[in-house]
């Protein structure tokens, strides 16, 4: 019997674990067996004594083995895209039809708000009737005639990273690289996938904040999933200031439908979303090479194949089937709307304090049981070396709540000589 509390002692220790016992505390934390303390105990100790590859490896096989591992028989590549996280980064939501309207089937499992980065399982929630946890049965069945089905995870699908998920949220462990392996690989080993592509955000919005740290991570995430047998790259993306010029739930889906619909198309996010799909068609052999793929997945927003794909999925999944077309109609929308002036350019973004004041408006979680309020968040913010009068707008639940998130969003910007952004894809690994 390998006791929990030896697990942590060990590694608290700075020794080496060995597969059996991180199995067992796996088991333990699926059963219940382990408590909230251990498990967040252990994450601490993860936190500052590291893992070797072997127990990277053997911390990701165990919490993909501690619930149902799918199998597929479609006539295309199974394929998904994830990523590390960031501020209004919405790119999952296009993207997914996207590489389902050019023959690929993606069933991408996703997850809550984690630390100052949302998530896409919470802007889903925002859908009236959008079933984002069905079964199993109902989200294969999805996938098979839509081609695509975003969900969260499921009671099923690596029960021990959904409860772990919950407790790095809130106790300051979410940095560690051996644990973001490890939880976004048990998830994409668990879906049977054929390729995957990671998203790799670095800057001051995301939770790797320089190139080297991204980078390792990158390569982390590569060698395991490589190792577990999932053909894997990783792109490395700028994230030094939001991604799409919206930050919130239902603000980030209004976005995304724009950019399905071609209402609004903004550069930066397009090509961080062309580019991941492509790498995306190119892993399940859709595509030659990534221009040839990139081609392809410009026709399918042009044709709005891809809008009519998202479309279906939704509808599938309990949603209203008019939301691309009516979504003002449909998407929570917050009482108090504010435009913030500013006085010259931007010369400089503290874009985790974004992220800070989307949770402090009250889109985001401080504990596990938190709610949400998806009608909070921003939009049309600004971005590096933009030279207009506004600085973006606040939706908020009532005057105070807009008072602060005014105060928040002035205090993460820094204006003066203007400085252009660079480019929006910084390395590729893999």
């Amino acid at each position: 019997m390998r006791l929990p509390q030896e697990t942590i002692r060990r590694k608290r220790d700075g020794q080496t674990l060995d597969e059996a016992e991180i199995a067992a505390f796996v088991a333990g934390l699926t059963d219940g067996r382990v408590t909230e303390g251990q498990a967040a105990a252990l994450c601490m100790a993860v936190f500052f004594r590291g893992l070797t590859l072997p127990e990277r490896v053997a911390l990701t096989r165990a919490m993909t083995e501690s619930g149902t591992v799918l199998a597929w028989d479609l006539p295309g590549p199974v394929l998904d895209k994830h990523s590390t996280g960031g501020i209004g980064d919405t790119v999952s939501l296009p993207l997914a039809a996207m590489v389902a309207a050019c023959g690929g089937y993606v069933p991408m499992i996703s997850g809550r708000g984690l630390g100052h980065t949302g998530g896409t399982l919470d802007k889903l929630a925002s859908i009236p009737g959008y079933d984002a946890v069905p079964g199993l049965a109902r989200f294969q069945a999805v996938v098979r005639t839509v081609g695509c089905a975003i969900i969260g995870q499921t009671a099923e699908l690596a029960p021990a990273d959904r409860r772990l998920y919950a407790i790095r949220d809130v106790t300051g462990t979410v940095e560690s690289l051996d644990l973001i392996t490890a939880s976004i690989l048990s998830k994409k080993l668990a879906a049977g996938l054929d390729g995957l592509v990671m998203d790799v955000k670095v800057g001051s919005g995301a939770f790797m904040t320089g190139l080297p740290e991204a980078r390792a991570l990158g390569q982390s995430i590569v060698a395991v999933a490589t190792g577990a047998g999932l053909r894997t790259v990783a792109l490395v993306t700028d994230m030094d200031a939001p991604l799409a010029s919206a930050a919130g739930n239902a603000v980030e889906v209004a976005y995304a439908l724009d950019y399905l619909a071609g209402r609004r198309r903004e550069a930066r996010f397009h090509a961080v979303t062309v580019a991941l799909g492509a790498e995306m068609l190119v892993a399940g052999g859709l595509a030659a090479d990534v221009a040839e793929a990139s081609g392809r997945l410009e026709a399918a927003l042009v044709s709005g194949r891809a809008a009519e794909t998202f479309g279906r999925m939704v509808t599938a999944l309990g949603g209203p089937a008019d939301l691309l077309e009516r979504p003002e109609q449909h998407l929570p929308a917050a009482p108090v709307v504010r435009a913030v002036r500013r006085d010259g350019p931007v010369a400089g973004i503290a874009t985790r304090e974004i992220g800070l004041a989307v949770i402090g408006l009250g889109g985001g979680r401080t504990r596990p049981e938190d709610g949400i309020d998806p009608r909070v968040g921003f939009t049309d913010l600004a971005r590096p070396g933009e030279t207009g009068a506004l600085l973006g707008i606040v939706h908020a639940a009532d005057a105070g709540a807009a008072d602060r998130a005014e105060e928040a969003l002035r205090a993460a910007y820094r204006l003066g000589e203007a400085a252009p952004e660079g480019a929006a894809v910084l390395e590729r690994i893999g």
